[in-house]
């Protein structure tokens, strides 16, 4: 667990960095946080829309970065505006939303299909179990990365993606595999 409070108080450092101008600061918190933004926007809003909505929010971050009062709490912040901003898209374009999963479903090609099959059954999850298996299974974040950029606790992370792939797995008709559940 050191590499990860050794992360956090580096990512601290950063923040400070960023909020203080230096943009190479605040590239390194891109690359940091990159995946995880990505997953909890996939698992809210049409594939094909959230690379342009990852971009959304690191600007939404870097302009009210001065207003974020403690550094080390960078991670939860950067997992709140990620949230909203997925919310705003679907008060922007509820609309759109469902085609563009159809369109995507039909036009993939049959591996293509089953990912985004088996993206569509993730996304009908809760929403807990729905953005932690999305950062583990297609973010490929460890259990204390999730919890150390979200925010989470890491019991919590940890009932999240065990309940999540039980209901994962029987939404998908598949009987447990021994060793998979202890992701």
């Amino acid at each position: 667990m050191t590499p990860v409070v050794t992360e956090i108080s580096e990512d601290a450092q950063l923040v400070i960095a960023a909020r203080n101008g230096d943009r190479a600061a605040f590239g390194q918190i891109y690359r940091r946080y990159r995946r995880m933004v990505h997953g909890i926007l996939l698992a809210r809003v049409p594939p094909d829309e959230v690379d342009d909505l990852v971009q959304d929010v690191f600007l939404l971050a870097l302009r009210r970065l001065g207003a974020l009062r403690t550094a080390a709490a960078f991670g939860g912040w950067l997992a709140s505006i990620a949230r909203n901003r997925a919310s705003d898209y679907h008060r922007q374009s509820e609309d759109n939303a469902e085609l563009t999963d159809d369109v995507a479903e039909k036009s993939a090609s049959a591996p293509d299909r089953e990912a985004v099959t088996v993206l569509a059954v993730i996304r009908s999850l809760p929403e807990a179990y729905r953005e932690t298996l999305i950062l583990r299974l297609v973010e490929g974040m460890t259990g204390p990365e999730i919890a150390a950029r979200t925010g989470l606790t890491a019991g919590s992370v940890r009932v999240n993606l065990y309940r999540g792939m039980q209901q994962l797995r029987e939404k998908l008709g598949m009987t447990p595999v021994r060793g998979i559940d202890r992701l």
